[in-house]
């Protein structure tokens, strides 16, 4: 079966408590990013938690992009799943990098799809 579409999950370590814990700054960071990637927006919804921390999640039509912060630990979780081609991926992720300016990135990409093959042959 070819791949139903590619799925990061990334990892930014080292990002400073202001840009993390701020809404405002997380909702224009996400909706550059994802004018600049190319993505058919449907809805994003966007939640400041107390005392600190936003997640935030916006479903496209090829699939969905969250984010979810740590202020307290500098560290945001990104995952982004994308169903299709037109989707730039890279440069989402090149708007996030320069808004939360991480210290040290960690991804991994997996290729969905590739596991319904192996589950459907059990």
């Amino acid at each position: 079966m070819k791949s139903l579409g590619e799925h990061r999950i990334v990892d930014y370590e080292g990002c400073t408590f202001e840009v993390l814990d701020d809404l405002d700054t997380i909702r224009d960071m996400f909706t550059k990013a994802l004018e600049a990637s190319g993505a058919t927006v449907i809805e994003v919804v966007m939640h400041k938690f107390s005392p600190q921390g936003v997640t935030g999640i916006a479903a496209i039509a090829e699939s969905h992009v969250s984010i979810h912060t740590w202020p307290e630990l500098g560290f945001a979780a990104i995952d982004v799943f994308s169903c299709g081609t037109s989707m730039n991926l890279d440069a989402l992720l090149s708007h996030f990098e320069a808004t939360l300016r991480p210290t040290n990135v960690k991804t991994e990409i997996l290729f969905r799809g590739d596991r319904m093959r192996l589950a459907s042959s059990q």
